[in-house]
């Protein structure tokens, strides 16, 4: 998997508009965040990662990143809209100065989350622990650049 456009290509096309900075939704959606995180933590406490969850635990980690990307962006007056809105958010990273195999990790769990949603794509528990890493490493970079 690659890693998605820089995000000043999804500008020039119109997935992203530059607007007024909206600090009230970043407040919402990072509060938002916290509470999926402090939800997903305690199934983890009391479930683990298994064959029953890993889709489930995939997706919202997947939301909870998202939903901070999406923050941070509201609060520099971004906003994603459209089919390719979620490749524009995912690229953003990029502008936060994350790494590209960050990028192409948060990609690929883009990818393979439209496949659960959409196709009936099965998550094995291995990838969902990845996935789970992978939220538990950027989650504390995110709400610090948040700050």
């Amino acid at each position: 998997m690659k890693s998605p456009e820089k995000f000043e290509e999804y500008l020039k096309k119109g997935v992203v508009k530059k607007q007024s900075p909206d600090v009230s939704r970043a407040g919402f959606l990072i509060a938002e965040s916290r509470k999926s995180k402090d939800y997903l933590d305690h199934r983890l406490k009391n479930e683990g990662v298994n064959e029953l969850n890993a889709n489930s635990l995939s997706k919202d980690s997947y939301d909870i990143i998202l939903s901070l990307i999406r923050a941070k962006m509201c609060t520099e007056g971004y906003s994603a809209a459209g089919f390719y809105a979620h490749g524009a958010e995912v690229s953003y990273l990029r502008n936060m100065k994350f790494s590209e195999n960050d990028l192409i990790f948060l990609n690929e769990l883009r990818y393979n989350r439209n496949g659960v949603i959409y196709y009936g794509k099965i998550i094995d528990s291995e990838y969902a622990n990845k996935i789970v890493q992978f939220l538990n490493r950027v989650y504390p970079i995110l709400k610090n650049l948040l700050k």
